[in-house]
């Protein structure tokens, strides 16, 4: 009992740290990405272009003021009257108030299609914040099975050193052919060169990790935590979470509507606007005789673009037409998460299914291994070959098992991905 609740413990911790691992490695990427922090940026410059439209709505207030030196030199007239010299310094304020009454709805829909660009930024940071959780995850797991394949060539290749020396005094004696030793010689040899490229893949992995997460890759990684994920229970359920949530879905929804609001925008560039404004201005002469005087004007404008040359009915054909775009768009972005969501709900079935397999047959390969050793050790009827051919096997597996393990989990991150509902608050 005693020794039971020890390895419940010492699993509870293991899953524990792994977590944080896990955690850790997402949480960097989140930091570390430079892309995301550039896409963070343009959300701020789209907050600002809401408050410039909201601007549109409210008056604007001039105000202007020149001051001048004027100097007129003596001069002969055509009839020889001499001119005297003359200087002035005329000075001029004005302020001007002016609020536009009516532009066709031209502010009011600049106002909602700076808010539908606001909520596209929102949109976009999400899709790369999602995408980002899964690159990391990917280079993760990656990076785990790479841990994990070293591993198992490194344990292969003292193995059959062990063997290769066992055998060479066994020939000594004359208990095995020279034939036999030499099979046993080139086993060591490939399980040497499969160490080497495991090695290599190690280190690629490692350098794939440090450029996608921004830090130092760790020196182990536990295959063996699965982290919990709110996975669907079903393909359909799946596939209506993504219609109602997924963020490429949804900026293809937002770019739908941005276009009819432009278009709706270069419709009101034909409408008359009306506008009203106030004026004061003050001109007042600085020289020996002040001159002083004062001038105020309140004018309502209309203003009514009857002709451009067609360019606004240009404009507006244009804006229909882009609006019929990301109208088709939307729907060729409806069909294709569909097909995503479906295609990573199939891949996560039958990465799960794989994952048990494989599992089984590692079982069974490490009981033919250790059981065909024992005999070949003890001098029974097996030959190096049949011994060779089980460790094969029992690697075969192992690294199959790790690589079904690291693609059951990044299964379990694509769908949610595709989905449109992988967060780092989800992860457990």
């Amino acid at each position: 009992m005693k020794k039971f609740v020890i390895v419940f413990i010492f699993c509870l911790l293991t899953n524990n740290l792994s977590a944080q691992d896990l955690i850790k490695t997402l949480s960097d990427a989140f930091k570390n990405n430079t892309k995301l922090n550039a896409e963070r940026a343009s959300l701020n410059a789209s907050r600002q272009d809401v408050n410039i439209s909201r601007g549109d709505f409210l008056p604007s207030i001039t105000l202007s003021g020149d001051k001048a030196t004027q100097k007129n030199t003596n001069r002969t007239n055509t009839q020889g009257t001499s001119l005297l010299d003359s200087s002035a310094t005329p000075e001029t304020r004005s302020v001007l108030v002016e609020q536009k009454i009516f532009g066709g709805f031209g502010n009011y829909n600049n106002l909602r299609r700076s808010k539908l660009k606001l909520e596209y930024a929102k949109l976009e940071l999400n899709k790369l914040e999602q995408e980002i959780l899964l690159n990391a995850a990917e280079a993760y797991y990656n990076l785990g099975y790479n841990f994990k394949n070293f591993e198992f060539n490194q344990s292969n290749v003292e193995l059959f050193e062990r063997q290769v020396e066992s055998d060479r005094s066994r020939l000594e004696r004359g208990e095995i052919s020279l034939t036999d030793f030499a099979q046993s010689e080139s086993s060591l040899a490939g399980a040497q060169a499969k160490l080497i490229t495991a090695s290599n893949e190690l280190v690629s992995g490692k350098k794939n990790f440090q450029k996608i997460i921004g830090s130092k890759a760790p020196e182990e990684i536990d295959l063996n935590f699965l982290p919990i994920l709110k996975i669907p229970t079903n393909l359909q359920t799946a596939t209506s979470i993504a219609e109602q949530i997924n963020p490429r879905l949804n900026l293809a929804k937002i770019d739908f509507e941005i276009a009819k609001k432009d278009l709706f925008v270069a419709r009101g560039d034909l409408a008359p606007s009306a506008s009203i404004s106030y004026s004061i201005k003050k001109n007042e002469d600085l020289s020996s005789t002040v001159d002083e005087s004062e001038q105020e004007e309140v004018k309502a404008t209309v203003k009514w673009p009857l002709f451009k040359g067609g360019k606004n009915f240009s404009t507006v054909k244009k804006a229909r037409f882009k609006m019929k775009e990301k109208e088709l768009i939307l729907k060729d972005v409806f069909s294709q998460v569909q097909i995503d969501t479906a295609n990573a709900w199939t891949t996560y079935s039958s990465s799960k299914g794989v994952l048990d397999a494989t599992e089984s047959q590692l079982k069974a390969a490490e009981i033919a291994n250790e059981g065909i050793t024992l005999e070949y050790d003890t001098g029974n009827e097996r030959t190096i070959l049949e011994v060779i051919q089980s460790r094969t096997l029992l690697l075969d597996a192992r690294t199959s098992f790790a690589r079904a393990q690291k693609n059951f989990a990044i299964a379990q991150f694509n769908l949610l991905a595709s989905i449109g509902d992988l967060y780092l608050d989800n992860i457990n």
